[in-house]
C-alpha cells in the first residue's frame, strides 16, 4: 500500500545533511535520461539501428511517462506516503532499464522506455517537493541544478567511450545501477510533505487571459527545448564533427548552463524580468543560426554553449515569472505541468519534420518556438508589472 497512514516524518529533517543529500541524489537519478538525451538519441541510432524517427519517438515515449506521472503526483502526493513512492519508482526505474537490454525492436523498446519514465516522474516530482520543503529552497535549488548539470556534463563526455567499449548495454545497465542506488537512501526522505504554501511578494492575480498566454509561452518554451535536445548530438555530427568533439561541447554546454542559473540566482528581479527573459530566451534561440549546415567542431561547441546558458538562465525566471501571475499558486503548478508536456512532445514532434540527413527543419522550428515563447510572455509580465505598480501607491496611503 502506499496510501499515507497518517504517521508524521518526525525522525526526519529534510534541512538536515543527509536529508538534503538524499533529497539532492533523488534530483539527479529522476531525469538521468533526459539530461543525456542527446547522447542517448545517438546510441539508438547508431548502435541500437533504430532509425532517426524511432530514435525521436522513443524518447517522446520515455519523456510522456515523465510527464503523466509528474502531473499526476503533482494533484495526488499528498495521499501517497513519499518513501514508498519513491522506493517503488526507483524499482520500477531498474527493472525497466534492466527490461530494455532484452528488446529486440524499436516499438518494444519505445514501451520500455516508457515505463521507466513513468518511475522517474515520481523520482523527479517528490524530489522536487522535497527540496522545495526546505529552509532555503532558492540555495538548495541551485544546488540541485548544478548537481544535475554535473552529472550530465560526466556522462555526456563518457558515452562515445562507453559505447565503444561496451555498446548500448553498457549505458543501460548504468541506468539501472543508478535508482538501485538510491533505495540505500530512501529512510532518509520524509513521508510525506506539510503545506508550505510560499507566496510571492509580488504576486497578483491576472486576468485569465494572460495567466493562458503565459501558461502557452511556457508550453511553445519547452516544447522547443524538446525539438531540438533531443537531436542536439546527432546535429553535430551532421554538420561535420566527430562523436567525442560533439560530447566535448555538450559537456562544456552543462558548465555553461551551471553559469546561467547561477547568474539567475545571483541577479534575482534587481532588473525585473522583462529584460532577463527577453534576453534569455534570445540566448536559447540565436545560437541555433550557428548549427545550420557545416559547422565544426569549435563552432558547435560555441552554439551549445551558448544555448544552455540561454536556457538555465530562462527556466528561473519563467518559473519567478509564473509565481507572480496569481496568490494562490495555482499557475506554477500548471506551468510545471505545460514544461514536462512541452517536452514530451517534442521529440515526436522533431521525428515527423527531420529530412534525411538534414536536421534544418528542426531548428527552424525551434527557432520558431522560442520566438512564440518571447512574444507570448511579455504582455503578461508587463501587465504584472502594471498591476504591482498600480498597487503599490495604494498600499502606502492606506
Amino acid at each position: 500500500m502506499l496510501h499515507r497512514t497518517g504517521e508524521g516524518s518526525g525522525d526526519v529533517d529534510v534541512n538536515s545533511r543527509r536529508g538534503l543529500f538524499a533529497a539532492l541524489y533523488m534530483a539527479v537519478i529522476g531525469p538521468e535520461v533526459f539530461i543525456v538525451q542527446p547522447g542517448f538519441v545517438q546510441g539508438m541510432v547508431q548502435y541500437l539501428g533504430f532509425s532517426e524517427q524511432a530514435a525521436g519517438d522513443i524518447a517522446s515515449a520515455e519523456m510522456w511517462g515523465i510527464a503523466l506521472t509528474t502531473v499526476a503526483m503533482t494533484l495526488f502526493a499528498a495521499r501517497f506516503d513519499w518513501r514508498r513512492v519513491f522506493a517503488v519508482s526507483l524499482i520500477v526505474m531498474v527493472l525497466g532499464n534492466l527490461a530494455s537490454l532484452l528488446a529486440e525492436s524499436a516499438p518494444v523498446f519505445g514501451v520500455l522506455r516508457f515505463v521507466c519514465g513513468l518511475g522517474a516522474g515520481g523520482v523527479v516530482s517528490l524530489s522536487f517537493a522535497v527540496v522545495g520543503l526546505t529552509a532555503n529552497p532558492d540555495r538548495n535549488f541551485g544546488w540541485l541544478i548544478m548537481w544535475v548539470l554535473i552529472y550530465g556534463a560526466v556522462v555526456l563526455f563518457a558515452m562515445p567511450t562507453v559505447y565503444a567499449v561496451v555498446g548500448m548495454n553498457g549505458v543501460l545497465l548504468f541506468f539501472a545501477i543508478f535508482p538501485a542506488s538510491g533505495l540505500l537512501f530512501t529512510a532518509w526522505l520524509p513521508r510525506f510533505g506539510a503545506e508550505h504554501a510560499q507566496i510571492e511578494q509580488d504576486a497578483v492575480s491576472l486576468p485569465r487571459n494572460f495567466t493562458g498566454m503565459a501558461l502557452v509561452a511556457m508550453f511553445c518554451y519547452f516544447l522547443g527545448q524538446g525539438v531540438v535536445w533531443a537531436y542536439l548530438f546527432l546535429i553535430g555530427v551532421n554538420g561535420g564533427a566527430t562523436e567525442q568533439q560533439v560530447a566535448n561541447g555538450l559537456t562544456a554546454s552543462q558548465f555553461a548552463g551551471v553559469c546561467g542559473a547561477l547568474c539567475a540566482a545571483l541577479i534575482g528581479s534587481r532588473f525585473g524580468r522583462a529584460r532577463p527573459l527577453s534576453l534569455a530566451i534570445l540566448l536559447t534561440l540565436l545560437p541555433l543560426f550557428l548549427l545550420f549546415g557545416r559547422t565544426g567542431a569549435w563552432t558547435y561547441a560555441i552554439a551549445v554553449c551558448i544555448y544552455n546558458y540561454g536556457w538555465n538562465l530562462t527556466h528561473p525566471y519563467l518559473l519567478a515569472a509564473m509565481a507572480s501571475f496569481d496568490r494562490a499558486g495555482r499557475v506554477v503548478v500548471y506551468a510545471v505541468a505545460f514544461q514536462m508536456l512541452g517536452l514530451a512532445n517534442g521529440p515526436w514532434i522533431a521525428a515527423r519534420v527531420i529530412r534525411e540527413d538534414d536536421y534544418s527543419n528542426v531548428l527552424w522550428l525551434g527557432v520558431a518556438l522560442f520566438a512564440a515563447s518571447l512574444a507570448l510572455i511579455l504582455p503578461p509580465v508587463f501587465k504584472q508589472r502594471e498591476i504591482v505598480q498600480v498597487r503599490k501607491p495604494a498600499l502606502s496611503s492606506a
